[in-house]
């Protein structure tokens, strides 16, 4: 049976060089500090961009590969095998006592990684007959927590490509990437947001990357700490869970003990396949041993089987909003919470998976601030249950290239009711217009919210409202900033005419769909 410390490597954070508790005077890589302005040399820094846009236009050469989402989720399995073998690899270096799950024939080093071995029909046959059902159907008989992982993950995956050569032609470039050279724990990251602004291209995939700047504030506003459960019931690939990983490791992380209390207390749900991979993938890579991260949908659980020992310190999320639930979901809860409305379901569950004195980070639509019927009793619940103390209300763009959808972030205590509740307003950067690809929102620009933080007062950003002014508005939480005053629009006599034009004629345009629909 191999020993808890078998996945981990190197995380940051803690004081001084430490030494292993063996004999062999090796220092422990896994709790060495990680100085932020420290200058790596020798070390090579792919280019990502670069890299993913050679991959997916080998594997458009490839016939069995069908559109942007069938060549992420081939990427995404073979990025998990290599990262787990250059993991793999470093740790074979720490413990010689180390003993991978993963049976030698199937591991990256054997079949991947020299650039000159298999390829062709050899190659798409070995994939096809060997690599899958091997990990498919790995041995989970002794309870070993990694091979359940390996096999959950591989469960759902599938092999697209029928050309061996090309293949081939993947792999080599994916060895370009060392991920324990690079040094770079976002790394992974990048890669996925990369993977992410192409599937756009490919319909609605259902999956936002949120921003990093985003994930980092407010985790820090929120400071999960050592031993406190942390959950994120709709992780995606993990973004909020490494944000508290690396949150904690700066302020608590001291010895193993300390790695292995942080690593039972990290927790994830994710229902897509894709995600669930790179979710567990992205935890390793953070050096978590065993990534305690649950395939399956959260919302799929009767409400009131929800106990005390399932409740959790902490929540960090940004739950899938805009879209339905499963067939069948809604039932788990009470009659007047009933919704197929993912974000307005995912919110009553974090109410309920919160202990007493817990607190929460999460990103909600205005669509979930506002609305009549079971949306009024769903806010009138999270406000009688939680302290909702502050609402950061984010531009629009914060979101792109995925949704222009406007969003905000909600801090909250569980235990005691709303008295009032601040509303922050973030603005865009002077002279910047919206937020893109090249212009993403960055952390720099919360400073002023981290100094408001602890010591509010109003500004012309900032402004309170009352529980009483909730209540009378129907709970509705998308309360405008009061010092900005709409501007009036004077228009010309020619404009006024235009307008009615205008208006007219999408008249008549809907006129005629309609006659055409009644024929």
């Amino acid at each position: 049976m191999n020993s808890v410390r078998d996945w981990r490597g190197t995380p940051q954070g803690c004081s001084g060089a430490q030494r292993r508790n063996d004999n062999s005077g090796k220092p422990d890589r896994r709790l060495r500090r990680e100085r932020p302005n420290e200058k790596i040399t020798g070390v090579y820094m792919p280019n990502i961009g670069g890299i993913i846009k050679s991959l997916q236009n080998i594997m458009r050469k490839d016939q069995g590969v069908s559109g942007d989402a069938q060549r992420i989720e081939q990427l995404g399995w073979m990025v998990t095998l290599k990262i787990l073998d250059d993991k793999e690899a470093e740790l074979e270096l720490l413990h010689d006592e180390y003993v991978s799950v993963v049976p030698e024939e199937l591991k990256w080093r054997s079949w991947a990684a020299d650039g000159e071995g298999i390829t062709g029909d050899e190659m798409k046959d070995f994939v096809d007959t060997v690599l899958f059902p091997g990990l498919q159907n790995l041995d989970v008989s002794t309870g070993n927590k990694r091979a359940v992982l390996l096999r959950d993950i591989f469960a759902g995956t599938n092999n697209y490509m029928k050309n061996g050569t090309i293949i081939r032609q993947v792999v080599n470039k994916l060895n370009e990437i060392n991920f324990n050279a690079s040094e770079d724990r976002h790394l992974f990251g990048d890669i996925y947001e990369s993977l992410l602004r192409d599937l756009q291209s490919a319909g609605n995939y259902g999956e936002f990357y949120t921003p990093r700047a985003v994930t980092e504030i407010m985790t820090e506003l929120i400071n999960p700490r050592l031993g406190e459960k942390v959950l994120d019931p709709a992780c995606g690939t993990g973004g909020f869970l490494t944000s508290a990983i690396e949150n904690i490791r700066a302020q608590d992380v001291h010895s193993v003990e300390d790695l292995k209390v942080l690593e039972e207390t990290i927790r994830g749900h994710e229902l897509k396949p894709l995600p669930f991979m790179l979710c567990v993938t992205n935890l390793i890579l953070h050096d978590i041993e065993v990534p305690n991260v649950m395939s399956g949908d959260s919302l799929n659980r009767e409400y009131t089987s929800i106990t005390e020992r399932d409740r959790v310190d902490v929540i960090l999320a940004n739950p899938p909003f805009g879209a339905s639930v499963s067939d069948g979901v809604e039932t788990n809860y009470p009659a007047q919470f009933r919704t197929t409305e993912s974000a307005d379901l995912f919110l009553l569950l974090m109410i309920r998976l919160l202990k007493k004195g817990g607190r929460a980070a999460i990103v909600l639509p205005d669509g979930s601030l506002t609305g009549d019927g079971v949306k009024q009793r769903i806010r009138q619940e999270f406000l009688e249950q939680c302290n909702v103390h502050t609402i950061v209300r984010l531009p629009n763009s914060v979101f792109q290239p995925y949704a222009s959808v406007a969003t905000n972030l909600l801090f909250f205590t569980k235990g005691e009711p709303t008295r009032e509740i601040w509303y922050w307003e973030h603005k865009l950067p002077e002279g910047q217009k919206s937020y893109s690809k090249t212009k993403p929102i960055r952390k720099s620009e919360f400073e002023p919210l981290k100094a408001w933080w602890n010591s509010r007062a109003d500004n012309e950003h900032v402004w309170k409202v009352s529980i009483e002014t909730l209540k009378t508005n129907g709970y509705n939480l998308d309360i405008k900033n009061p010092y900005i005053k709409e501007e009036e629009v004077t228009h010309t006599t020619a404009e006024l005419l235009e307008l009615l034009h205008q208006s007219f004629v999408k008249s008549d345009e809907l006129l005629t769909k309609l006659r055409e629909a009644v024929k």
